[in-house]
């Protein structure tokens, strides 16, 4: 589907004195000024975070309350449990923790529910586990915040608990815990609302030990990052200071996590996290118990991280191998039924499909047809669903209004998790299809956001090294992406492995290459000659050559006149 260029509003040119001030390129300062930094100190604690911009943590409702509670469980010895999540943020957030607590002198124990088994967040089937192992406080982390039934049988049985959770609270209620840090529980003043479980945490241990772990920053930063968190305000500061950490990592797991990932002595980078190390964390979780990743980056042995590490290799490559499988059959029966073709919402049945893949198959399908899909695997007759959007189409708004067809449902705008019979599934097709009626094809086409036109004699390494001040890049700060209008198509293209295009454009005074991943479907047919707008990003082209600019396309659009 043909992607709308979106031009981010702001003014031509940034006001003389932020320029001044800052003292940066002048693409740089215009991509800042339209991305909505305009403050020079603003701008400036975005192209260099410290640790000494994180907010006061006592900020936070109830800290001092769960300060006062954890700290008095570690003076008498009281036997701890931190309860985590089986996600890459629940793992390092349950990581971290523990770390900081042994180092205060806790008696502590985790435990991460069984993704199959148990499902999300607290059980009450946990309750004997607790009793027998003499618990009188239970942390939960990246969980608990809705948790107001398990929560209070656990008061019942004499435990406390401290909830450490960033997800909404349901209908604006809090659980009876000793106490609540979230940012986004009623009545909360911290001033940043969308840090990641393990940015919460960090900041708790923060509060409690008088300063922020920068020991486990590399795993905040992974936390943070595979959470998908928006890179702003302290995420950023996590982020941008914990990736050399990963790098150089003293942990043994983290290192054994590198070595079997092969990308030793490699700079670390958000890619690294979201589609190296962060997959392998998520796979134990996906195909069993994610145990074996907090072992991991709990342990202090060598030969014991490196086992660790090669079984979670082994569970990633199990889970890209399901994951083909699920996504092959929902594709073939995608492709036989015209009728589901025509949909614009895809609801794709399945028996028995591993529930763990199931998220991921959904977001494959979503960007391969360009409209939200539902992926329901059945077992017995009931069937367990993860669902993933587009742009313009509310996912839980669409799931709200098919809710008495549906056992269960919960998620967000752009993804959600749903229980339905086996004997409802065309009802839900039906009724969610109904709902999106109203909602043009146009309005679910993806988004290209453009940061400002640019002509290609700006392009130089100059602005290359300027704009890589902006890393690291992810969640609400991409790379900045130009357009350029009425070039022409100087070569003719040449298509490489994984359908990667390359070919050179002009403006008549300027020539660049141009290089596009996955876009040789989209450039068949383009001829030289032919004048084209491009919007793209920028990149250095090193390979066996003296560095160059490199124009990395986002999408072309030919021009017929």
């Amino acid at each position: 589907m043909s992607k709308i260029w979106r031009l981010r509003k702001s003014p031509a040119l940034p006001d003389p004195d932020f320029l001044q001030t800052l003292g940066v390129h002048p693409v740089l300062a215009q991509v800042l000024w339209t991305r909505g930094i305009a403050d020079p100190g603003e701008a400036d604690r975005f192209l260099t975070p410290r640790l000494s911009d994180l907010h006061d943590p006592f900020l936070f409702k109830d800290m001092v309350p769960a300060i006062e509670r954890v700290r008095r469980a570690i003076d008498r010895k009281e036997k701890v449990m931190i309860y985590g999540d089986y996600d890459v943020d629940g793992v390092t957030s349950s990581a971290v923790l523990c770390r900081a607590l042994r180092r205060q002198g806790a008696d502590v124990m985790t435990y991460i529910p069984h993704r199959m088994e148990e499902g999300y967040g607290l059980n009450l089937e946990i309750i004997p586990t607790v009793k027998d192992a003499g618990v009188t406080l239970i942390i939960t982390v990246d969980c608990g915040i809705t948790s107001f039934e398990e929560i209070e049988a656990l008061s019942g049985e004499g435990v406390d608990a401290v909830v450490l959770d960033h997800h909404e609270a349901e209908g604006g209620r809090v659980p009876s815990a000793r106490a609540v840090i979230d940012p986004k529980q009623p009545g909360c003043s911290y001033p940043f609302r969308d840090l990641a479980a393990v940015g919460i945490v960090a900041k708790f241990i923060q509060a409690l030990t008088g300063s922020f772990p920068e020991e486990d920053l590399d795993l905040i930063a992974m936390g943070t990052v595979a959470d998908v968190a928006p890179l702003r305000d302290e995420n950023r500061v996590f982020v941008r200071l914990g990736l050399p950490q990963i790098t150089k990592s003293q942990k043994p797991g983290v290192r054994a996590l590198i070595r079997s990932a092969r990308v030793e002595g490699k700079t670390a980078s958000s890619h690294t996290i979201g589609f190296v190390l962060g997959p392998r964390l998520n796979a134990a979780g996906r195909m069993g118990t994610a145990n074996t990743s907090l072992d991991l980056l709990l342990s202090q042995d060598e030969g014991t991280s490196l086992s660790l590490a090669m079984m979670l290799e082994a569970h990633n490559r199990e889970r890209q191998k399901l994951q083909g499988s699920v996504f092959d059959e929902a594709i073939a029966f995608i492709e036989a039924d015209t009728g589901i073709l025509n949909d614009k919402v895809l609801v794709v049945p399945g028996e028995k499909w591993h529930k763990g893949v199931l998220g991921i198959a959904a977001t494959k399908i979503a960007e391969k047809y360009g409209r939200p899909a539902l992926v329901i695997s059945f077992d017995n007759g009931l069937g367990v669903g993860s669902a993933r959007s587009v742009e313009g189409f509310h996912l839980n708004e669409a799931l709200a209004h098919c809710a008495d067809v549906l056992e269960e449902f919960g998620g967000h705008k752009r993804a959600a998790g749903l229980r339905v019979r086996q004997e409802m599934v065309q009802e839900l097709r039906s009724r969610i299809n109904a709902f999106a009626n109203d909602i043009s094809v146009e309005d679910m086409a993806p988004v290209l956001d453009i940061d400002m036109e640019l002509s290609l004699g700006k392009i130089c390494m100059e602005l290359i090294g300027g704009l890589s001040r902006l890393e690291p890049y992810g969640e609400a700060n991409p790379p900045p992406v130009f357009v350029t209008r009425r070039v022409l198509v100087k070569s003719r293209p040449k298509v490489m492995g994984r359908d990667t295009v390359k070919f050179w454009v002009s403006d008549g005074r300027v020539t660049h290459q141009a290089l596009g991943f996955g876009m040789a479907p989209l450039c068949a047919g383009l001829r030289m000659g032919q004048a084209v707008d491009i919007a793209y990003s920028l990149s250095i082209d090193d390979w066996n050559k003296a560095p160059q600019p490199q124009i990395t396309l986002k999408d072309i659009k030919v021009l017929t006149k």
